[in-house]
């Protein structure tokens, strides 16, 4: 009797796999990931950012990163440099939205004034990286439509689209290693022609808590420019109590000061 169940519950679940549509999968796997990172609340990270031109010269900064997790609409995020002295003082704050389209503000200490970045400039470039605007939102389920494109091995690829018509790429091919909490291994970028424009590549990851992975190292890579940001993220502290207010544009100037 009891493999006679197993059988049964075991050709239910092939069976739904089958009946299940590229799409529908691809979102349920979005929709894990989301999950199994969901509860950290808030954390504050240190990191080094070097830029590497396409004659393989670099150039270093560093900057601080705090991070307030919303359940009910997407986190909010304040990037802070620290050096070198060109860059210091300059803090980029972010308001990622599950729907419409997000807000974000650059602080300029040469001017003393908070900037707030359009909408139509968010595809443009992060203070000279290789890293987009767009690409500085926490990861939302509702700002793509997905399609699963394959499996190999423990690794799920997934195609996104993003909702957004201002965004600057036309779709991401997402990496998800499911046996590690579906943790993102890498992240294919396509410019509004539909080429191949940027590859994300994280590595050396950390599990915090039990529960939250988190890349010491992105590597970002511009196959049409040549050009490269690497981020080396220190240890990650999520026992900060942030609140509301620690990421206002008044608080946005006091991390630029």
């Amino acid at each position: 009797m009891k493999k006679s169940i197993l059988t049964v519950a075991a050709f239910s679940a092939i069976s739904w796999a089958i009946a299940q549509t590229p799409e529908e999968r691809g979102l349920e796997i979005a929709k894990a990931a989301e999950l199994a990172d969901q509860g950290f609340g808030s954390s504050l990270v240190a990191l080094k950012m070097i830029l590497k031109n396409k004659n393989g010269q670099t150039s270093e900064r560093t900057m601080t990163t705090r991070t307030l997790e919303l359940i009910e609409d997407g986190d909010k995020s304040l990037i802070a440099f620290d050096s070198p002295k060109d860059v210091k003082g300059t803090a980029t704050l972010t308001y990622t939205h599950k729907v419409g389209s997000d807000d974000q503000w650059l602080y300029l200490p040469s001017i003393k004034r908070v900037k707030r970045i359009s909408s139509n400039n968010k595809s443009g470039p992060f203070v000279g990286s290789e890293f987009a605007y767009e690409d500085l939102s926490s990861q939302e389920v509702e700002k793509y439509t997905y399609k699963f494109l394959e499996a190999k091995g423990n690794l799920l690829l997934v195609e996104q689209d993003p909702v957004d018509p201002k965004s600057g790429y036309t779709r991401r091919i997402v990496t998800y290693n499911k046996d590690k909490g579906y943790r993102i291994e890498k992240v294919e970028f396509y410019d509004r022609k539909n080429a191949l424009l940027k590859t994300l590549t994280y590595s050396d990851y950390k599990l915090y808590r039990d529960k939250f992975w988190r890349a010491a190292t992105f590597n970002m890579v511009n196959h049409q420019s040549n050009k490269e940001t690497l981020l080396k993220f220190g240890e990650y502290d999520f026992g900060v109590a942030f609140s509301d207010d620690d990421f206002s544009q008044v608080a946005l100037q006091r991390a630029g000061r």
